[in-house]
């Protein structure tokens, strides 16, 4: 069991800072990126696994803390797994709402039945940037892609994805219940249980 009562989170998303310390819990102060530089790493992995490692080594190097990170994204099946790693840049960088509009528009002629999508998310937590041992942790969270946006919490594709056991959108869901189900609290589930905090 490792104690880590401080850690820097590799992202200057607020709202992925806001998730992930709630269910992290107290026990653990989480820290942005931002408190320490406004420069971000090149993601220049092929995979979220990769791009994970490297955000959560460039941040320890900065931080001088240890640190975690999020690769995270949309796999949409019938779109052989895109946007995946550049989801939050799908659209060149021109945000959430352009995202999700070039994502309804390559989904336009797909029937429900061919929607099906999942969330990723790796998660990476270093000691310090060489560590040789990063303790790596992946959720997904299956469901399918909606014809149009509906809801209005989360970020991101939140709106789109449809979550099958909640009979609604990612967007609809209380910001607790997101928490409990996404593909984020699945690899915080694990990185807790990894950490000897659940």
């Amino acid at each position: 069991m490792m104690n880590f009562q401080q850690l820097v989170l590799a992202s200057h998303n607020a709202g992925k800072l806001k998730e992930l310390q709630a269910m992290l819990g107290h026990s653990v102060q989480l820290h942005s990126i931002g408190e320490f530089s406004q420069v971000e790493p090149e993601e220049t992995g092929l995979s979220f696994v990769e791009n994970a490692i490297l955000k959560a080594r460039n941040a320890a190097r900065i931080s001088g803390l240890p640190a975690l990170a999020d690769d995270s994204g949309l796999a949409v099946d019938f779109l052989g797994g895109a946007p995946g790693i550049y989801s939050a840049r799908y659209a060149d960088g021109k945000g959430d709402a352009a995202n999700n509009a070039k994502l309804l528009e390559a989904l336009k002629d797909v029937p429900e039945a061919e929607r099906s999508a999942q969330f990723v998310c790796v998660l990476a937590l270093v000691r310090h940037a060489d560590d040789p041992l990063p303790i790596l942790c992946e959720g997904l969270w299956h469901g399918r892609i909606l014809f149009e946006a509906s809801g209005d919490q989360g970020f991101g594709y939140d709106p789109l994805f449809w979550v099958p056991e909640r009979n609604c959108s990612s967007a609809d869901l209380a910001p607790a219940d997101k928490n409990q189900l996404s593909h984020r609290a699945r690899a915080m589930a694990l990185l807790r249980k990894r950490l000897g905090l659940a």
